[in-house]
């Protein structure tokens, strides 16, 4: 007798292992998937009914054994209504768009009804938040699930609750979810500026960071760095503050920003997060750029793929030990 084979059609391991797991493809909803169980305003109207049928007996009252038998029957049938309410549903997931550390993601989910009656106040909830929605019948619906990105790599969409209580509350039916969807968390960028061009060993003239020397194009706050040649000295005898004078030309297209460059005093995630920012201030400039990590290294580009690339590397450097941290 196979017994693995038994165990997995039981409702026990559907309850408590499959939900856990990522299911790829459409889920759908069968009928041991929805559970229900009564809710506090069941058990409340299944005591009164007691109280109403041990007074009818008391005194022999027709009219009152007619309302309680009648009560009942319509709790009885709200039983079929509610799971009939969340069974036979199509779930499958959507689009999720990259975000950075500390936003919001908002994982997509496709509902199908491909049933001729609608599915009224279907609630979805996941990682503390809850979204309600209507599935009118032989439609999709999309709804949104909202899950607060706490770090960068990536982020699989934690398992969700589908519950209803319709038609008149007194029964929870609900089913467990998790389609095999994640979204890339990009690291958080801090506040800091595009850093000044340095030469690099090698390679003559060309420069593999900052801005260049050919043509002045305008003055920008004085940094900590930046070669007393390019500050504009008579802007300082007027009595302003230090200003750096930036030029553009053919190496200011183009700008490498690399690890090992960065001060030893910044940590991991500091030096992540600096270099988000200057690839976001270079493609917001228009301007050529590469990253160089700890083995890796993400060429030349300007577009806004090639952005997305140059996150997505910092989102996964050494993203296992980030997670367990």
């Amino acid at each position: 007798m196979n017994w693995d084979r038994i165990l997995r059609h039981s409702q026990i391991y559907n309850l408590l292992v499959r939900p856990h797991q990522p299911e790829t493809g459409t889920i759908f909803l069968a009928q041991r998937r929805v559970y229900i169980l009564p809710t506090r305003q069941g058990f409340t109207f299944a005591l009164a009914l007691v109280l109403m049928l041990i007074g009818s007996i008391n005194y022999s009252l027709s009219l009152g054994y007619v309302l309680t038998f009648m009560l009942a029957g319509m709790g009885i049938v709200s039983i079929l209504h509610t799971f009939r309410n969340l069974a036979h549903l199509y779930v499958s997931a959507g689009r999720v768009e990259p975000v950075f550390a500390g936003d919001t993601v908002r994982f997509e989910l496709h509902l199908e009804n491909r049933r001729d009656v609608p599915r009224h106040s279907v609630l979805l909830a996941c990682a503390g938040s809850t979204t309600n929605c209507e599935v009118p019948p032989n439609r999709v619906e999309t709804v949104t699930i909202p899950v607060k990105a706490a770090r960068r790599g990536w982020l699989q969409l934690p398992r969700v609750t589908m519950e209803t209580r319709f038609p008149m509350g007194l029964f929870r039916a609900w089913a467990y979810v998790r389609p095999d969807v994640r979204a890339i968390i990009y690291p958080k960028p801090d506040d800091a500026l595009l850093p000044m061009p340095r030469l690099s060993h090698g390679t003559g003239d060309a420069m593999n960071a900052g801005t260049g020397t050919d043509d002045f194009s305008g003055l920008r706050a004085y940094q900590s760095g930046d070669s007393p040649r390019h500050i504009a000295w008579k802007a300082v005898a007027r009595g302003e503050v230090l200003l750096t004078k930036v030029f553009a030309g053919r190496a200011a297209m183009e700008m490498w920003f690399d690890w090992n460059d960065l001060p030893p005093r910044l940590g991991t995630e500091a030096r992540l997060s600096r270099l988000a920012r200057w690839v976001l201030l270079a493609h917001a400039n228009g301007l050529r750029f590469g990253v160089k990590l700890p083995g890796v290294e993400v060429p030349l580009g300007s577009s806004d793929d090639h952005r997305k690339a140059c996150l997505q590397a910092l989102a996964l450097h050494d993203a296992d030990n980030a997670a367990a941290a």
